[in-house]
């Protein structure tokens, strides 16, 4: 059972930042898309951003220049770094990974998951 495990979420100010971990198995993460996405209370999961393999980058509209999605393969592990926050910002947050694109970015069905973290932007 593949588990990726996520932190790194809280309570902030509006403008205020926080940045995301994820932490995946050696075996899988440098071959594969990571991707975060997001559940608000009474909305459907939306992908926030995600990062393919090759490092290549996109970003929900709404947090573009915001937020900045990265990985470091020598350690396994994905950031999402979120700056000026926003009260809309707030949600749990997953990160996912899959060695399909498609099915991170497209049908939104990456094979692993982790546990999700809450964010909450409020003053």
């Amino acid at each position: 059972q593949v588990q990726l495990v996520e932190s790194g979420g809280g309570l902030v100010q509006p403008g205020g930042a926080l940045r995301l971990s994820c932490e995946a198995p050696g075996s899988i993460f440098s071959i594969s898309t990571m991707g975060w996405y997001r559940q608000a209370p009474g909305k459907q999961r939306e992908l926030v951003a995600y990062i393919t393999a090759s490092g290549t980058t996109n970003y929900l509209g709404s947090v573009k220049g915001r937020f900045t999605i990265s990985r470091d393969n020598a350690e396994n592990t994905a950031y999402l770094q979120m700056n000026s926050l926003k009260p809309e910002d707030t949600a749990v947050y997953y990160c996912a990974a899959d060695l399909s694109v498609y099915d991170v970015v497209t049908t939104h069905r990456p094979d692993y998951w982790g546990q999700g973290t809450q964010v909450t932007v409020s003053s």
